[in-house]
């Protein structure tokens, strides 16, 4: 039976799981549903508890206006989350989740000293390693669209689905604005522990801007790579998610 917050549609746990030691909040990619990590329910211990992150404008929440800041994402985020922080958890993150969801941990080991058990970024570049491509998120959406190819950022299943592409175009756009209006600050390093994963073949993150994420904790950084593009999580998922057991239970 799928429970929602009861306070917000930021939050989804699509299994109540009393049991759970651990949850896991997963954060999806630019243009993405928290739905898209339903899946990971068949391959997660009981031990952990799956909550997905839903974001404006998308999913459920097609019909509301997006968010084009991050600092405006965060505050909403943190309201939503903070109820939910009542057993360790973890964050991962997902090419543009890995963004927000470092930010969050940031966010809220400086203003509650809550700190997740342990960061887990994917397909996503270390922050401090400014965007190399030139803005999008103003372009017409011919031009939008043809640079979402270029730039392997977004399923190709997306891509080619016309009257899909038309849904998900207000938030992929508020996405990107979000992403290409980033600054980041520098700071004290996390005190989690940091785990990062790639795939071999992501001409967007190559292997160095994910190793980069060393610098942003004090404590343990683990980097693995996987067979696959910037989407390697859904190919070679069942792999990831053993690797992502290991370490968190």
């Amino acid at each position: 039976m799928t429970r929602l917050n009861k306070s917000s549609s930021w939050l989804t746990f699509p299994k109540t799981n009393p049991k759970a030691q651990l949850r896991l909040f997963c954060f999806p990619y630019a243009g993405g549903s928290g739905w898209v990590f339903r899946p990971w329910l068949n391959h997660l211990p009981e031990a952990i508890e799956l909550c997905l992150i839903e974001l404006p404008a998308r999913g459920k929440r097609w019909n509301e206006s997006p968010i084009v800041r991050l600092e405006s994402l965060l505050e909403a985020l943190k309201g939503a989350i903070l109820p939910h922080l009542d057993l360790p958890f973890a964050f991962f993150g997902h090419s543009m989740g890995g963004l927000v969801s470092f930010e969050l941990t940031r966010l809220l080991a400086t203003e509650h000293q809550i700190s997740p058990v342990y960061l887990l970024v994917s397909g996503c570049r270390a922050p401090q390693i400014r965007d190399r491509n030139p803005p999008i998120h103003h372009l017409p959406d011919t031009e939008f669209i043809q640079e979402l190819c270029r730039l392997n950022g977004t399923p190709q299943a997306v891509l080619e689905d016309t009257e899909l592409m038309q849904l998900v175009l207000p938030a992929l756009r508020s996405d990107f604005e979000i992403l290409e209006t980033y600054n980041y600050s520098a700071d004290t390093p996390l005190n989690c522990p940091i785990a990062v994963f790639g795939g071999l073949q992501d001409e967007k993150v190559p292997q160095e801007d994910l190793q980069a994420w060393k610098f942003q904790t004090n404590q343990t950084f683990y980097l693995e790579m996987f067979e696959g593009d910037h989407f390697f999580i859904d190919s070679v998922r069942s792999r990831l998610l053993t690797s992502i057991t290991k370490i968190l239970v």
